[in-house]
């Protein structure tokens, strides 16, 4: 509904001028988010260079098949291998023998137009990949004696990657769906938005490109949603105790799916209007469809949970009310104070944080989906980067989705400031596997910037200096200054300094701590950064019965942080409440 409804268009011309200039991207990755007609072959993959046969056909972006004879089409055909041989699919050397291809994003200058996933969907057939495509990436899983990919350092929920890998390998998606829920219940969130620290570890990456991990979950958990393989699980048996649950975010909600698989009657709490909290209106729909989280939350309360929304613990709804009422608390409040950047002209209007520009623009889309009409829209809602100058401030995953939610608003321009340099090519030598490789890569909004105006929007080691205005107190340009690295920290460079035309600048520059209204108000004890101190594995807080969780307690981190956090407050609130309804039974046997 969102590609229907879309109100902005780039022109053809520009589609077509702007498409010759896509190869010209260095990185890899970058190669993801291009047609496949536009990509030179030597650039689909970095590795692939190096090879003198390539098995991935230009055409169709898929391993090159064959068949033996036309009677042979209801069987599996054959793929061609780097050797240049064309054999049946097999597991055995599956790494040395099949190319690393993951899934492309769809066309840059397309999903500008409009709000839908970055993903293609099952009718974008020249994209998504076919069954045979999967069974050979998943056919170049190792099955290493020590799958590191599945370790702290490579996936914090410790999915078993190895063997869902082989079970699609397999053609069982039935198991592999039960084998990916057994260790994370949102597969279909970290299958769109996780960057994949899995891959980073996979012990393939090592001398060469690792397993396309983060295609294969989110295909099976996809293919499993279509199927009719996902169904409410109702617990048979409830215990009798009750849990609040403070926030819906992954944290939030993990906790809450697996507390009442426990059998506890769960009710999550969450201040906004709907269900989801970083997943509804932190992350924007071409990364994550709202529809998506929707059919997630539909299923949990299905299975018992009640939400309520538009409740503000510690505001509107009395937090020591709450505790009292039930047997346990559980705060998954998330990490929402945004580090600002304290300068001259810093009130002036046009900056904003890049959590309130994301949410209001997600509002608004979801308002649109709900039939709303424009006319309906308060400007004061809203921020609009069309026909505007846009400035982000910050990169990371978070400055990137403002980058491309400007490009969908029509921006004049956008660029993207980095106080750090230009990161290498290459893992540095403090930068070993399996760590997260710090290397220099294109994701979606960047390629999408290049597109359609022809360059890369960043610009490394600069610091903004003063937001300078306009009588009426807009915002009209800024001033940098260079910066250099001197003993690990940014020095500004004398004399460097620029002004940039602006009309927007948002602040991405990360969050700072959880708000503090609640902690407050229980009197909870936190640490040095602000956060609510609960010892990482044991989740119990300074007060009895109230447990903290995600990035409230961690501080900001990755959604698969947070459900692994929720999970874990689960089995720690699980082992109070059984405490706690023993020694009630207890005390009713003693009277009696």
């Amino acid at each position: 509904h969102f590609r229907s409804r879309c109100f902005l268009s780039y022109s053809n011309g520009t589609e077509r001028n702007m498409l010759g200039r896509l190869p010209l991207l260095s990185s890899s990755l970058s190669s993801r988010a291009l047609p496949r007609s536009s990509r030179p072959l030597s650039r689909f993959l970095s590795s692939q260079s190096e090879e003198p046969g390539n098995p991935i056909s230009p055409e169709t972006g898929k391993h090159e098949l064959w068949r033996d004879g036309i009677y042979d089409h209801d069987n599996e055909p054959k793929v061609m291998r780097r050797d240049g041989s064309f054999e049946p699919i097999e597991k055995l050397r599956g790494f040395i023998n099949y190319q690393r291809n993951p899934e492309p994003y769809r066309d840059p200058l397309e999903r500008v137009t409009d709000w839908e996933e970055l993903n293609p969907t099952s009718e974008d057939v020249d994209l998504k990949h076919n069954e045979v495509e999967r069974k050979v990436q998943a056919a170049r899983c190792m099955d290493c004696g020590t799958p590191f990919c599945s370790t702290h350092s490579g996936c914090p929920v410790n999915n078993k990657i190895p063997e869902w890998n082989n079970l699609v390998y397999e053609g069982q998606l039935r198991e592999a769906i039960d084998r990916l829920h057994s260790t994370n219940n949102f597969p279909e969130f970290t299958g769109r938005v996780c960057p994949a620290p899995c891959e980073g570890a996979c012990v393939a990456g090592l001398v060469d490109s690792p397993v396309t991990i983060k295609n294969i979950e989110y295909s099976i958990v996809d293919k499993a949603w279509d199927e009719g393989y996902i169904t409410p699980r109702v617990p048979k048996v409830r215990t009798g105790m009750t849990v609040a649950v403070v926030g819906s975010g992954p944290a939030g909600l993990a906790a809450a799916d697996e507390l009442n698989q426990m059998g506890h009657s769960v009710t999550v709490f969450e201040r906004e209007d709907r269900i989801g909290g970083l997943l509804m209106y932190g992350i924007p729909n071409m990364k994550l469809s709202k529809d998506t989280v929707d059919r997630r939350v539909d299923l949990l309360r299905s299975e018992g949970i009640e939400f309520v929304t538009n409740a503000d613990i510690g505001k509107n709804i009395d937090v020591h009310e709450l505790r009292s009422n039930f047997d346990a608390l559980a705060l998954c409040v998330g990490a929402t104070m945004p580090r600002d950047l304290p300068v001259p002209g810093r009130d002036l209007k046009g900056v904003h944080f890049a959590m309130e520009f994301l949410t209001k623009n997600q509002k608004r889309l979801l308002m649109t989906r709900d039939g709303n009409i424009e006319s309906a829209w308060s400007k004061d809602e809203f921020i609009n980067a069309a026909g505007k100058d846009v400035i982000v401030i910050g990169g990371g995953d978070t400055g990137t989705d403002c980058i491309g939610t400007s490009m969908r608003h029509r921006c004049r321009s956008v660029t993207n400031f980095e106080l750090m340099p230009v990161p290498p090519e290459q893992r540095a030598p403090d930068n070993p596997w399996p760590q997260w490789p710090r290397v220099y890569g294109v994701d979606y909004g960047h390629a999408e910037v290049t597109a359609v105006f022809g360059k890369d929007p960043r610009v490394y080691s600069v610091m903004t200096k003063e937001f300078l205005g306009d009588d009426e107190g807009n915002l009209r340009a800024l001033v940098t200054q260079d910066v250099e690295i001197k003993d690990g920290a940014p020095v500004p460079v004398p004399g460097s300094e620029k002004e940039w035309k602006a009309d927007l600048v948002v602040l991405s520059m990360g969050f700072i701590a959880p708000e503090d209204y609640i902690a407050s108000q229980l009197g909870l004890e936190v640490d040095q950064r602000n956060n609510i101190h609960a010892i990482y594995g044991d989740y119990r807080t300074s007060v009895e019965g109230v447990f903290a969780a995600g990035d409230c307690r961690r501080g900001q981190s990755l959604v698969v942080w947070a459900i692994n956090e929720g999970r874990g407050v689960a089995q720690k609130a699980n082992e109070f409440l059984e405490k706690k309804r023993d020694a009630e039974l207890g005390a009713k046997d003693d009277f009696v």
